[in-house]
């Protein structure tokens, strides 16, 4: 099967026995953190109408390119309260995204209560490594989850479960589902000499889980104020730029297996948003907190006018910056000296396609010596292979994968922000300016975008090969689902399936195993080896395509 469905199916799977597990936790220290500091009673939610609801002077609107703008402000109850109440709607389709998927997913009763146990007691210490004050902050929003999944957990244990469903997901299984691209220019190296960070996060749970994106502007009681990309339900940063201008995003590595659940990496990188000014700051957060899984934290600085990684897992720590050159990269391997020696480290280098981007990455940006805002969404957007190969569109080789729940880009210095619109990053690019945000009067019906510093949409959504493109996804999906329930399906609509997408490897090898299980060798063979053709990148998706080949041979 395909490589995406396949991801989607592992994550939804291992993020919902993952909610299942709370049962294994004792009831009495996950009910409810310490609130009794908080006498915190918030106003009924407004609704004006479909797209905007209000609380007081904090509120929820959908803007005209389809992104949830979100502003909330005050003590942690009142801020997860606030989140739950104005994103109720949004918060419940997350989890029905998620929960709905569970009775298809495991394969049996038995399994289902194994892997339950199993991570009843993977995740039993989660919640003595989360924050009182995030813990304050989950339980308010779970107070507005959706009471259809009482059954599976308790909402405050749902909810804080969630917050773990990449790293369990990341540790559990090693799927690699966050295969972001990151990079930062400063000096010489921009347009204005000022510093410019681009990210796509290319985070794949199905195309209903990158629907409903919320720009959250959050205004906290104690910290820095803030802006993130995220989704209903989440408050941990996976992308966002405080006031201070300092910047995070994640990049997923690969290091030693973990033991047990600690600190999801989410909730650290909201730490250091919350509470850094500067790298050092970020650097002294990160260290105190003890995560389950390998990540690249990327930081940006308007004080230090630089970036650097931030590169944690469970046993080492490590940071990595840049000497005489004023460009950082990050794939999803780790390049600091302290894991100059990891195995698992140089084994993912050198079998999957993170050296690929990073160098498609470096291609790029010496193409373009000075970047400016359009010159980082033009990176962020690029769909081709090292030397401007056709490589097939959706390719993980290509920086532009056409799956990224979003593209960002920060100019830290000038408290900027473009987030991408739907579909991937290939919608126009908003602009924010967290100056304004942040000041604006109490009550305003008034846009808070930057309209005038807007990046226009992809022109490649108009062309014909975008076209074939989603024809090709809706083809590969049906041919999937004929692989797993041994359906027919024509040979006229293989043939049709790689003529859509010709450049890219992944068609060929879906053509060639339905017939591999239909028992058609010969015309097997015959994709195989076209798939091989195509120069895949990940060992293991060659060694798969090849095993196939020995057997027919």
């Amino acid at each position: 099967m395909g490589k995406l469905k396949i991801a989607y199916r592992a994550i939804t799977l291992i993020l919902c026995i993952g909610v299942l597990s709370s049962c294994g936790v004792r009831k009495s220290l996950l009910e409810k953190p310490d609130i009794a500091a908080y006498e915190t009673q918030i106003p009924e939610r407004k609704k004006i109408n479909d797209s905007t609801y209000s609380i007081a002077d904090n509120f929820l609107r959908k803007n005209k390119q389809g992104l949830w703008e979100l502003h909330v402000s005050g003590n942690s109850l009142e801020l997860g309260l606030k989140t739950g109440s104005l994103t109720q709607e949004l918060f419940n389709e997350q989890e029905d995204i998620f929960v709905k998927k569970i009775d298809e997913l495991v394969p049996s009763k038995g399994y289902q209560n194994l892997l339950r146990k199993f991570l009843a007691w993977f995740n039993r210490k989660m919640y003595l490594n989360i924050d009182a004050q995030y813990k304050t902050e989950l339980y308010g929003i779970s107070k507005y989850a959706s009471p259809n999944y009482d059954y599976i957990a308790k909402p405050y244990q749902r909810v804080m479960y969630f917050h773990g469903a990449h790293d369990i997901g990341h540790a559990l299984q090693d799927l690699a589902l966050v295969g972001c691209s990151s990079f930062a220019a400063w000096g010489d190296k921009t347009e204005d000499g000022k510093l410019l960070i681009g990210r796509n996060f290319d985070f794949y749970a199905g195309d209903e889980f990158a629907k409903n994106k919320i720009i959250a502007f959050v205004e906290p009681e104690n910290g820095h104020k803030f802006m993130s990309v995220t989704w209903g339900g989440m408050i941990g940063v996976v992308s966002g730029m405080n006031d201070q201008g300092l910047t995070v995003t994640m990049n997923a590595g690969k290091s030693q297996f973990p033991l047990i659940a600690k600190t999801p990496v989410s909730l650290v990188t909201r730490e250091i948003l919350q509470y850094a000014s500067t790298i050092d700051e970020a650097i002294a957060i990160a260290k105190k907190r003890e995560v389950f899984v390998s990540e690249s934290i990327f930081v940006g600085s308007a004080k230090d006018k630089k970036a650097a990684i931030i590169e944690v897992s469970p046993h080492n720590f490590g940071v990595y910056e840049v000497e005489n050159n004023n460009q950082l990269i990050c794939a999803n391997h780790f390049q600091s000296a302290a894991y100059a020696n990891d195995k698992k480290n140089q084994k993912h280098i050198l079998e999957s396609h993170s050296q690929y981007r990073y160098e498609r990455m470096e291609e790029l940006l010496e193409e373009t010596p000075k970047v400016g805002p359009e010159g980082v969404v033009s990176i962020l957007r690029n769909k081709e292979g090292l030397d401007e190969e056709s490589i097939g569109y959706g390719n993980e080789k290509a920086l532009n994968q056409l799956l990224a729940h979003h593209g960002i880009v920060f100019q830290p210095e000038d408290l900027l922000v473009w987030v991408s619109s739907n579909p991937y990053q290939l919608g126009e690019f908003v602009a924010y300016d967290l100056n304004k945000v942040f000041n604006l009067p109490k009550v305003t019906n008034q846009p808070i975008t930057q309209t005038n510093l807007n990046i226009p949409k992809d022109p490649f959504l108009q062309s014909e090969a975008y076209k074939n493109y989603e024809r090709y996804r809706m083809l590969r999906d049906e041919l999937e689902d004929a692989i797993s329930g041994k359906a027919h399906i024509d040979q006229s609509r293989l043939e049709n399936l790689v003529a859509l997408n010709p450049n890219f490897w992944e068609g060929y090898f879906l053509a060639g195993l339905y017939n591999y299980n239909m028992g058609y060798d010969y015309v097997a063979e015959k994709y195989f080896e076209k798939a091989l053709e195509k120069e895949i990148t990940t060992v293991p998706d060659r060694e798969n395509v090849e095993q196939y080949l020995r057997k027919l041979r």
